[in-house]
């Protein structure tokens, strides 16, 4: 009885230590670093939060960046109740506790509420929709916060009433001045090299919290083993296998997507294989190396193979619908496509003469005849005037008809190479230019005639 009463009392007395970030939050404005495009003097969020008028927003940013210690110290500023919902683990019933709290919140103490919502475009439109007309009667301030797009994630309705506040990941600067402040709090006596810092700081890649759970594990560890100074040969042991494999805002990361690139781009199925599957074990976005696959396919590929275009959205999609591990095979698919695809730049070429063009051009006004005719007065104008519809003539071509503005000096962006189906267009290029020179000299001798 006595051994089981101490154990009661070991349990009962002891409190769980808080991770190393929870402990580091920044309680008022001042003690956030970073953000300074919103919260410097006379930036946006800054002035917001001085007028003493709370209202509803969105926080968009990468994780570690702010977005709860943002809104928890806005809270304390505005004297509000803080209701916090996390989109993953809730539902409707959630949502409507939720509302049912700031009413009575607002009944009993006449205080008003902060409601907010982490990860809210994991929310379906029905749940977004199911706080429209609170905030608009005006029941509680809806603040949201998510790592994705919100002009894509986030209903209309709803943002349309929140104004859309963007975070940015925090720079080695950043993470270096919260680090000095971790390790006044922690009072260790632990050192770390410089060379280790910088390898924390790089895996953290601008997320704070991160971060600070790498640090909290090391400075556990060395105390462990009563190290210390903590070298990079110490942290890169303590740090998890995928985390030591993959780090997607460090060089290993870049490395492994350019290699993965340039595998496809050489017409090597088994080397790119390799790149794409390195990536997916080490943890990255299987959504990214699908943008990234989109774009080889238009940079790489392009008309020498149109399809490949479509495969690569088609395997995007797939994805997007099957999720992991049964999408990847999708990607894996659309690699081995890319990689065995006739190659050609020639899009890609085009593409950068004509912006480069552009940018250095004049502005050169639409030709008349090029130019829709929609009322009377326009037409009167002349605009429309002697356009020739091209499928009034044979092969749906109008020889020698003329689609630049009237000054353009003449111009030549697109190139096909010899392969793939880029071969064919060249041939029909060259066919449709044989056509023109001869109605230009059919043309000339007409009006000289």
């Amino acid at each position: 009885m006595v051994w089981t009463s101490s154990v009661s009392d070991l349990f009962t007395n002891q409190k769980p230590k808080s991770p190393l970030a929870e402990r580091l939050r920044p309680k008022v404005l001042s003690d956030i670093i970073g953000q300074q495009h919103l919260l410097g003097k006379g930036k946006p969020l800054q002035l917001a939060i001085e007028s003493g008028n709370p209202h509803s927003m969105i926080l968009w940013g990468p994780p570690g960046t702010g977005k709860t210690t943002l809104a928890r110290i806005m809270t304390h500023v505005f004297n509000a109740e803080f209701i916090a919902l996390s989109a993953v683990l809730s539902g409707i019933k959630d949502i409507r506790s939720a509302i049912e709290k700031a009413q009575l919140v607002l009944q009993q103490n006449g205080r008003h509420t902060i409601l907010f919502v982490d990860e809210v475009h994991r929310f379906n439109k029905s749940q977004q929709d199911a706080f429209l007309p609170h905030v608009e009667q005006g029941l509680f301030t809806f603040i949201g916060a998510t790592t994705e797009n919100p002009s894509f994630e986030v209903n209309s309705a709803l943002l349309s009433r929140a104004q859309v506040y963007t975070l940015t990941a925090l720079t080695e600067d950043d993470l270096n001045q919260i680090f000095n402040r971790a390790l006044k709090i922690i009072s260790s006596t632990r050192q770390f090299t410089d060379n280790a810092r910088q390898l924390i700081i790089a895996f953290a890649d601008g997320d704070a919290r991160r971060m600070l759970n790498i640090l909290d594990q090391m400075i556990i560890a060395a105390d462990t083993q009563n190290m210390a100074l903590i070298d990079t040969d110490d942290v890169q042991n303590a740090l998890s296998r995928s985390t030591r494999l993959f780090d997607k805002g460090g060089d290993a990361f870049y490395d492994q997507i350019s290699a993965l690139h340039k595998s496809v781009r050489g017409s090597s199925p088994d080397a790119a294989l390799y790149w794409l599957c390195r990536m997916l074990d080490s943890g990255t976005d299987p959504l990214y190396i699908g943008r990234r696959l989109v774009r080889m396919a238009v940079e790489d590929i392009g008309t020498a193979d149109p399809r490949a275009l479509q495969i690569t959205l088609n395997a995007c999609e797939s994805y997007e619908r099957l999720g992991s591990p049964e999408g990847e095979l999708s990607l894996a698919q659309a690699t081995l496509y890319l990689s065995c695809a006739p190659k050609s730049n020639a899009v890609y070429l085009a593409y950068k003469k004509a912006r480069a063009f552009i940018a250095k051009d004049k502005s050169r006004p639409v030709p008349l005849h090029l130019r829709n005719a929609p009322t009377q007065l326009m037409k009167k104008m002349g605009y429309g005037h002697d356009y020739r519809y091209a499928h009034d003539y044979p092969e749906g071509y109008v020889a020698g008809e003329n689609y630049f503005p009237d000054d353009m000096p003449d111009i030549n962006f697109y190139h096909p190479t010899l392969s793939g189906l880029e071969s064919k267009i060249q041939e029909k290029l060259n066919y449709l230019r044989s056509l023109d020179q001869k109605a230009r000299k059919q043309k000339f001798s007409e009006q000289k005639g």
